[in-house]
């Protein structure tokens, strides 16, 4: 028994690890990672504090924003001077959102735009913050989303991580279809 074992933790030992490839030698080697899992930690809360370190930009990418506290930080944020741009699927009317989309969409700084009504839902709930930071994670901005529905909400402190969220981000935004929501 004793020699088995030896030989399998050598051969375990001497097995080296295989290569990083594909996707996943793409990811970032260092980043700063903060899990939330909800009903219970307070995404309206950290949500808001994110949207409160904005300096410069913030671009969000929604499927659902009905949550106002979340319209209204990003309101408070583009007072401030930040650029605000929010990218909604194209359904979003359907579900309520006109009320906090109407909060903000004649907000000097913020740019609204929709997806073009189409099969394909835009199923992001994401939002980069002055190019170092990304908010991501299964749960809307929308109070079921915060309050209800088991989700999980990710903080990436990573340049490298926001920069690949921007480019998707910029892909969905420039889209021909699209639609301007507001008075921008």
């Amino acid at each position: 028994m004793k020699p088995l074992l030896l030989t399998a933790i050598a051969a375990f030992s001497l097995t080296p690890e295989p290569p990083r490839a594909g996707l996943l030698s793409q990811e970032p080697v260092v980043a700063g990672v903060r899990l939330f899992y909800g009903p219970g930690d307070d995404f309206e809360s950290v949500d808001a504090r994110l949207i409160a370190r904005a300096r410069e930009t913030i671009d969000m990418a929604a499927y659902v924003l009905t949550d106002r506290a979340v319209a209204s930080a990003l309101g408070r944020a583009a007072m401030r001077g930040v650029r605000v741009r929010v990218y909604i699927d194209g359904e979003e009317t359907g579900r309520g959102g006109g009320g906090a989309l109407d909060q903000i969409a004649a907000t000097q700084n913020v740019e609204l735009r929709r997806k073009g009504r189409s099969r394909d839902l835009m199923h992001l709930k994401s939002f980069a913050v002055d190019g170092r930071l990304l908010r991501t994670g299964s749960a809307n901005f929308s109070v079921s989303g915060v309050e209800f529905q088991d989700n999980d909400l990710i903080v990436i402190e990573s340049p490298a991580a926001v920069d690949k969220f921007e480019k998707a981000f910029e892909r969905l935004w420039t889209r021909s279809d699209n639609l301007r929501i507001g008075a921008r």
